[in-house]
């Protein structure tokens, strides 16, 4: 039986709704108890997601997480394979990535905050009409999802890699991509209601509005009030209201 068959089954399928932090969770899982050996070539992301139940794009960026985290290795051209010694890897990568406390969480959203506006920025003067046009499906998967948050979720993720696509510096597209897997939990959890998703989707529009008429400043304005309530929202839950 091939490797790709074996995980697979191993995996199970995830019924109820997923994020990319669980996906990773439960791919550690596996890769833990010795029935994926180091170095075996991962299955595919279309077959992941399948075995699960989720998106593809929740299985790209739970890899792009276990990717940055030292789990995974993804070779361009062959595939995604386990690294070595992934199980002396993980009391340390988990305390990291699947289980974040406040500071390092805030740290990451801050760093996260400053790059996103930098892509804004940058995209803006770079931008394709390509690259335009998908960002404007995104926007509007957003401005009709506002109750299916799902859809929402999918929708910015791919909004805000099209900006850093856009932006034409690789480097920033990949660290931003690693950045945001790791607060992929956060980042669900904070839109759980119709209000927060409508304010989220008159943000995303204004970001759109600026890139599309390719002014640079506009961009990088409209993207530092996005992020300063998009933080705000990702780091809710360790804010709790007062009575």
């Amino acid at each position: 039986m091939s490797a790709a068959v074996d995980l697979n089954q191993a995996l199970g399928s995830m019924e109820s709704s997923s994020v990319a932090a669980e996906v990773a969770e439960r791919l550690m899982g596996v890769f833990t108890n010795g029935q994926i050996a180091p170095g075996t070539r991962l299955p595919s992301e279309r077959s992941l997601a399948a075995s699960l139940g989720v998106g593809r794009s929740a299985i790209r960026e739970a890899l792009a997480a276990l990717e940055i985290l030292g789990i995974v290795i993804v070779r361009p051209g062959s595939g995604t394979y386990l690294r070595g010694g992934a199980s002396e890897l993980l009391p340390r990568t988990l305390s990291w990535g699947l289980m974040l406390g406040e500071p390092r969480t805030r740290e990451l959203a801050e760093l996260r905050s400053g790059l996103e506006v930098q892509a804004a920025e940058q995209a803006a003067a770079r931008i394709s009409d390509e690259s335009i046009e998908r960002m404007a499906g995104f926007v509007a998967t957003m401005n009709r999802s506002t109750e299916d948050f799902e859809a929402f979720k999918e929708a910015d993720s791919a909004f805000h890699r099209e900006i850093a696509l856009a932006s034409g510096n690789t480097v920033l597209e990949a660290i931003l991509q690693s950045i945001r897997s790791l607060l992929r939990i956060w980042m669900d959890r904070g839109l759980r209601d119709e209000e927060r998703a409508a304010e989220a989707a008159r943000e995303h529009s204004a970001v759109f509005e600026a890139i599309r008429s390719r002014d640079p400043e506009a961009a990088r304005r409209v993207m530092q009030q996005h992020m300063a309530t998009a933080t705000g929202r990702l780091l809710s839950d360790f804010n709790p209201p007062t009575d």
